[in-house]
């Protein structure tokens, strides 16, 4: 049987995040996701988002908590995160954040990873920093050994393989960057003061 977070798709993830920071209309959703760019990442359409809402309330992860009209536009159905929600945003971006090979999960993973304390965060993407170093060192070592046999492969057929190995590198030392960032104080995480641009955003995602 399928728990809340195995249920959860990525832009039901980054639906129950919005959810962790107030009561919202899919309509507000729609805009938000939008100004925010998350499109990068998932299509966002209409359809789309009042079908995981749909989904998402179906399985108990959000609740209707009400309806209002402004002038003659459609009813609008504000919904509230539930307990079990929740939970299950902070399981599924603990799941994702170690692994490596499933991109767009750990990308909407990491973009939610500061619903998670600091400490188990950086413990997370350190399991990831290991895993991406030794997937890098195979495909060296691949390719070195390809390169150095004694009937070398001809250099063509291994243009893929090397990109794939630049591509882990590449993440490799930017999350060990990262890593170090998040070791100083003054790199903000988790709650904080709503800024007067967030607010903004969310007073124009409203209209």
């Amino acid at each position: 049987m399928k728990t809340a977070m195995n249920r959860l798709t990525p832009l039901g993830v980054m639906v129950l995040a919005l959810l962790r920071e107030d009561d919202m209309h899919p309509y507000e959703m729609i805009r938000l996701l939008r100004h925010r760019r998350d499109d990068r990442i998932v299509a966002i359409t209409n359809g789309t988002v009042y079908h995981t809402v749909a989904r998402l309330e179906k399985h108990g992860l959000v609740a209707e908590v009400g309806v209002d009209r402004d002038g003659n536009r459609p009813e609008r159905t504000t919904y509230a995160l539930t307990d079990t929600g929740h939970r299950a945003v902070e399981e599924w971006v603990r799941r994702e954040l170690p692994l490596i090979d499933r991109p767009v999960e750990f990308r909407v993973a990491l973009a939610e990873a500061h619903n998670l304390d600091r400490d188990e965060t950086v413990a997370l993407l350190t399991a990831r920093l290991a895993a991406l170093a030794a997937a890098r060192d195979e495909l060296a070592d691949g390719i070195r050994g390809a390169r150095d046999a004694g009937a070398p492969v001809v250099e063509q057929y291994l243009l893929e393989i090397d990109r794939e190995r630049a591509l882990l590198a590449a993440d490799h030392d930017w999350l060990a960057a990262l890593l170090g960032r998040l070791a100083h104080p003054d790199f903000v995480w988790g709650s904080h003061e709503k800024t007067d641009r967030y607010l903004a955003q969310r007073e124009a995602a409203r209209s």
